[in-house]
């Protein structure tokens, strides 16, 4: 399908089913920790996909490549944002398993009713109002730090979105940590599986990815290190398996 690109914008290929997604660089583009999220998350035959803050749309595109659940819908607060990600769920001819909402995080349950979904996935905003120089530009303020919604609204809505025994995927930054488990435990999402991310093995974790189940008992398994980088600065086995490059298909 033929989609008019709006100025500023381009179309990205994303390696997976032939599908590309409309960015526009001057507002915000997706980054790894997008792709490996969807590599993280786990969606069986089938279930239901919401995605909290999804931007132009990238995690319920590779999920939908990546696995063969029923629906994916992602909830967007900026309206450029969605705009450009339905432009792309059209492109991609997935208008009848990907969904685009507009709405604010913070009422998700209200918009898509409790215990309506599977999978509930997120991606977002690392930084609190305290934390580093927020961008003047506002759709990458509004990505990057905690200005529409915080760690605990984003918890506590998948927790609300959530069946009992539903998963929450997550990727944060290990300095939240500490409230990242709180947040869940007190929202009783108990964290199930974490694995960080390195970007070479010799330096400190810059990311986590994390999963919980709803209703779940105590016990977390940790995965192995996660490596993005080789010692020449090309990138692992592994994150080319991410990004589709050394072999395409449906899990």
């Amino acid at each position: 399908m033929n989609i008019e690109l709006k100025p500023g914008e381009r179309l990205d290929d994303l390696q997976r089913n032939g599908y590309k997604i409309i960015q526009d660089p001057g507002r915000f583009c997706f980054g790894m920790d997008a792709v490996l999220l969807s590599g993280f998350a786990k969606v069986k035959p089938g279930e239901r996909v919401v995605d909290l803050g999804t931007g132009t749309g990238i995690i319920p595109i590779l999920l939908e490549a990546r696995s063969k659940g029923a629906s994916f819908t992602g909830l967007e607060i900026q309206p450029e944002s969605a705009d450009m990600a339905r432009r792309s769920v059209l492109f991609n001819e997935l208008q009848d398993r990907v969904h685009i909402v507009d709405g604010d995080i913070k009422e998700a349950v209200q918009i898509f009713g409790a215990a309506s979904c599977h999978v509930v996935t997120s991606n977002p905003p690392y930084m609190t109002e305290h934390h580093g120089l927020q961008n003047p530009d506002q759709p990458k303020a509004i990505a990057r730090h905690e200005v529409l919604c915080t760690l605990h609204d984003v918890v506590s809505q998948a927790a609300g979105l959530l069946m009992p025994g539903g998963r929450f995927y997550m990727v944060h930054r290990p300095f939240r940590l500490a409230e990242i488990l709180t947040a869940m435990c007190e929202a009783k999402l108990e964290p199930k599986r974490m694995r960080l991310v390195y970007p070479y093995v010799d330096k400190e974790p810059n990311m986590v990815l994390i999963e919980g189940i709803r209703g779940a008992k105590s016990r977390m398994t940790v995965d192995p290190p996660l490596i993005v980088y080789e010692k020449d600065g090309s990138y692992t086995r592994e994150i080319l398996e991410y990004y589709g490059m050394t072999g395409t298909g449906k899990e």
